[in-house]
């Protein structure tokens, strides 16, 4: 059997993504930074999109599904007056209109409509797939297909800036958002049409003030001292530390590293716990059942603390 290339890393990296590459060319270049054996993202950004892109390695790629659902939050520019294609400015121009005067009343009345949950229909230029194929190629070949709207939530839609040919938004919103199809919308509903000209994520639950790494810092470290950046790396439970805790003893630590429930002495139930062996070693993640019992929900390879 072949040996899998790459080292058994584990831990998160949080990554300044730079405009002009995609999600998974960043992701690919700090892995072979960390000569990492398995590595994934959690949420793309697109390659005209800056900011915070969440890396997992080894077993920290099993926390991957609780970060893909967390809100998000986003400074973006739209500029008014033209429509592209993509919805951002990376498109072919669709149209151009007319800007005529936007006074602050009339753009907050035109924001409230898009506050709290409604349903967003996808754009073509996304990595969804129809009928085997990823949007974005039908859209490239010139094919348009229905998309199903998706429900979302908009937290938070505030203007930070304003000129007359364009708007600053910042955004916080829940999982499934597309920004440019949110600002699509908002340049229709203005009647002047809109897209995307910068994006940036800021942050991204539970990191909402994350210190981030640049690629260059990631790969000018790793070159001179490999082990350094793999020191550097959080612990897969950083991840959830909005989830309540729990602390095993060396006989429950062992039945639960076999996949067997344990029963506490806590009144919670149905939820879920971050839990951790007497050494304070992140074990995995339990539910909470009634009656005190917690089962084992995503376990972890014990390979030693890091980050």
């Amino acid at each position: 059997m072949a040996r899998k290339k790459g080292r058994p890393i584990d831990g998160i990296l949080l990554l300044d993504k730079p405009r002009g590459i995609s999600s998974n060319q960043a992701l690919r270049r700090v892995s072979a930074a960390l000569d990492a054996r398995k590595a994934g993202h959690t949420g793309s950004l697109d390659p005209l999109a800056t900011g915070l892109l969440v890396l997992c390695f080894g077993e920290a790629t099993k926390m991957s599904g609780w970060l893909l659902d967390a809100d998000k939050t986003y400074r973006t520019t739209a500029e008014l007056g033209v429509t592209t294609d993509s919805a951002d400015a990376d498109g072919a121009v669709l149209e151009r209109r007319a800007v005529g005067a936007i006074d602050p009343a009339q753009l907050d009345a035109v924001l409230a409509q898009f506050r709290g949950p409604q349903q967003q229909v996808p754009p073509m230029f996304s990595a969804l797939k129809h009928q085997g194929k990823r949007l974005y190629e039908l859209a490239r070949a010139g094919v348009e297909v229905e998309r199903t709207p998706r429900d979302v939530v908009i937290h938070e839609l505030e203007v930070e800036a304003q000129t007359n040919t364009s708007i600053d938004l910042r955004v916080r919103c829940s999982k499934g958002t597309y920004i440019r199809s949110l600002v699509a919308d908002i340049g229709e509903a203005l009647g002047c049409g809109a897209h995307v000209s910068a994006l940036r994520r800021t942050a991204l639950q539970p990191f909402e003030q994350p210190v981030m790494w640049t690629l260059e810092q990631a790969e000018a470290l790793a070159a001179s001292d490999p082990s350094a950046l793999q020191a550097a790396l959080l612990g897969a439970d950083r991840a959830l530390v909005g989830l309540d805790c729990v602390v095993l003893s060396a006989a429950q630590a062992q039945a639960f590293r076999h996949g067997q429930a344990i029963i506490t002495e806590s009144t919670r139930s149905n939820e879920a716990v971050r839990v951790y062996n007497e050494a304070q070693e992140f074990m995995g993640i339990g539910w909470h059942e009634p009656g005190g019992w917690i089962q084992p929900r995503r376990l972890l390879v014990q390979r030693g603390a890091q980050g």
